[in-house]
This record gives C-alpha cells, structure tokens and sequence, in this order.
C-alpha cells in the first residue's frame, strides 16, 4: 500500500514504479515503497528541486540494491 504523503508527491510515485518493477523479484512493494520515501525525507531541503527526482531515484535504488545484497 502506498501511503498518502507518496501519493501526494509524483517524485515518490514515478520512483516506487520503476523501482518496484527493477526489484519485483527479489524485494516486496512494501519494502520498495518505504525505501523510497525514507529517501524523499532525507533528500528534503537538501537538493534543488529540478534535481529532486533523479537524486531520489539514485538513493533510494543505492539503499535498495543494498539491501537486496544483504538479504
């Protein structure tokens, strides 16, 4: 499920897609979709807008890729 704030931000929307569809096999949507919003928090105030949605993608995909290695 897909909580309100990510529904709220098309950032999180676009990089939950396509990173839930990279990792569909070997990570659950759930995992994905809090991966990525724990990304959106921490890149807050820190990135400039026109960089948000790359920079959220790269972190969230790095924590990812992390974790899928560890698990």
């Amino acid at each position: 499920m897909i909580t309100q704030d990510a529904r709220a931000d098309r950032y999180c929307l676009e990089a939950i897609g396509r990173l839930t569809a990279e990792f569909h096999d070997v990570l659950p949507r759930e995992v994905v979709t809090d991966t990525v919003l724990a990304a959106r928090r921490d890149l807050e105030g820190q990135v400039a807008g026109e960089a948000l949605a790359e920079m959220l993608h790269r972190l969230a995909h790095h924590r990812l890729t992390r974790l899928r290695v560890v698990a």
